[in-house]
């Protein structure tokens, strides 16, 4: 039975593997575009399609993990007293910002609870706005050739403040990867920089939060495996994983470039369409969250 899968589970496991890895690396919120995309798909109610969401992300972590691995590496030899001082000072920037992501993440996931009537598309657009306005100044940096800064630059201090705008993407419609990016960009650090610091931080910050998901709400875990079948979930996260890795590397490619001040412009206008999307829509999706499982 483990080895048979339907048609219409096939199908759906290819669209979630597909949503999440596209939407874990845009200012959308995987979260919420799993958690609209389950409900919709497979019938979950708000709660279990917002655990669902948090457990598929075991494909986008697998892919940082893969395309990261030569900076895993040196956090490893970081952590046992050998590597470079570069790579000591990125060992404390994964220590600080995962530490405070786990205080401020996990009050706020197990609040989540009670926001079935939460408003997720306000969070899309407010950050897409923000977004759009780093491209401003991205511009205005470059234009005036402004000094930018990368990791060896930054203290501990705007460690922890990631680590804390990581946390706040515990909540529905709040893109982790978005939040983090904007809020390294506005401390004027380098754009590809910025991306690759955010998505490697991920790794350790989406991980915790697989494992609350599994500790916290291990019947939600179990009732969306059932749903969609144990080799459908496999197909999913596989499907996720390869999608990632294009994703991570086309982004962290264009930040490199002049064009990141318009791909910064474009994920803040997708934010807001997404975010304006989700809006209108949100009644529709409560009445689905009240009437699903729960």
């Amino acid at each position: 039975m483990l080895l048979y899968i339907t048609l219409k589970e096939l199908v759906d496991s290819i669209i979630l593997g597909i949503v999440q890895g596209i939407s874990e690396w845009l200012p959308i919120s995987s979260k919420t575009q799993i958690l609209i995309t389950a409900m919709l798909l497979l019938k979950f109610g708000y709660q279990q399609a917002y655990t669902f969401g948090l457990f598929m992300e075991i494909g986008t972590i697998l892919a940082a993990v893969i395309y990261f691995r030569k900076e895993l590496k040196r956090l490893i030899l970081a952590l046992v007293g050998h590597g470079e001082p570069l790579d000591k000072k990125l060992l404390v920037y994964v220590v600080i910002s995962t530490v405070v992501t786990g205080f401020i993440g996990a009050a706020l996931y197990l609040y989540a609870d009670s926001l079935s009537a939460y408003n997720i598309g306000i969070p899309m657009i407010i950050l897409g706005i923000v977004l759009i306005l780093d491209g401003v100044l991205i511009h205005l940096s470059r234009s005036k050739a402004k000094h930018l800064i990368d990791l060896k630059d930054m203290n501990n201090k705007q460690f922890a403040l990631i680590g804390f705008l990581q946390g706040i993407a515990a909540l529905p419609g709040v893109s982790r990867s978005g939040i983090t990016t904007s809020g390294l960009l506005l401390m004027n650090v380098k754009a590809d920089e910025a991306f690759r610091l955010s998505f490697l931080d991920m790794i350790f910050a989406t991980s915790g939060a697989v494992v609350l998901t599994v500790l916290a709400k291990k019947s939600y875990v179990i009732q969306s495996i059932s749903a969609i079948s144990p080799i459908g979930l496999l197909i999913s996260i596989l499907v996720a994983t390869v999608i990632s890795l294009l994703l991570i590397d086309s982004l962290i490619k264009f930040a490199k470039k002049k064009s990141i001040i318009y791909v910064v412009v474009i994920l803040g206008l997708i934010a807001i369409v997404f975010g304006l999307i989700v809006g209108v829509f949100s009644q529709s999706l409560n009445g689905i969250a009240t009437s699903g499982l729960s």
